[in-house]
């Protein structure tokens, strides 16, 4: 595998990630500005890829545990070099399928970039990109069901997805007693369509769901919004109130 190396949190964070296939964007440095941990609080993630996620919640949060399932296990392996790299010894990563992982809990949070593409899609020309973002029908409800298992009461369920994918995700959550309480839009440009969306959920969670304001990542000249900066370089945290 050729590798590239960069960063992470405008420098923060070292991060080797394949040359070719799926490259990491935005969307894991968001999700992990979304989870609402602690120091010594362990955290799940499904589908981690080379590590990007967690590794910006480590550094954002010294101290916490978290547990990535990866089912590429060059990537797994790739994603536990990073976190040696950056000195991030409570974390972990599993070469395993989510679909069929057994994973012990209990865990304070989970979070995912859940594969999205519809089955029927056109691929994409490059096999491991498409195989990262393509998802097989019912793929959506079995990654959740597989999050919320090992969650504790009340803790929390953090999905990154398409706006088009809100109602499966939604009935997903009800159907793992971890309904959604808050959605946080991701606008691409003031005034645009959200096209992603945080949706939060709690396990055994009563609260009634929020709309939250929401993130503008691009001012109108195609720059960072402050408030992206913020998260997407300086590690802020994305707030759930």
């Amino acid at each position: 595998m050729r590798l590239t190396e960069g960063h992470l949190l405008g420098g923060r964070v070292r991060y080797a990630q394949p040359a070719e296939g799926f490259r990491t964007g935005i969307e894991p440095v968001l999700l992990a500005a979304s989870v609402p941990a602690r120091a010594n609080e362990r955290v799940l993630e499904g589908g981690s890829g080379a590590g990007a996620a967690l590794l910006c919640l480590a550094a954002r949060v010294p101290g916490v545990a978290g547990v990535g399932v990866e089912r590429d296990a060059e990537l797994a392996a790739l994603a536990a070099g990073n976190a040696r790299a950056n000195g991030a010894g409570g974390l972990s990563f599993i070469a395993a399928s989510l679909e069929t992982a057994e994973l012990a809990g209990p865990f304070d949070h989970a979070i995912a970039n859940p594969p999205y593409h519809p089955a029927h899609a056109t691929a994409s020309p490059d096999p491991a990109r498409d195989s990262a973002k393509r998802a097989a029908p019912g793929l959506l409800d079995i990654w959740v069901r597989q999050l919320a298992k090992p969650l504790r009461r009340f803790g929390s369920l953090t999905l990154i997805l398409p706006a088009s994918r809100l109602p499966e995700c939604l009935a997903a959550l009800d159907a793992v007693q971890c309904p959604a309480a808050a959605i946080h839009p991701l606008w691409p440009k003031p005034g645009r369509a959200a096209k992603l969306l945080l949706v939060q959920g709690r396990k055994f969670g009563r609260s009634p769901l929020r709309l939250l304001p929401g993130l503008v990542l691009h001012q109108p000249d195609g720059r960072f919004t402050p408030d992206a900066d913020a998260v997407l370089r300086d590690g802020s945290p994305l707030g759930w109130e």
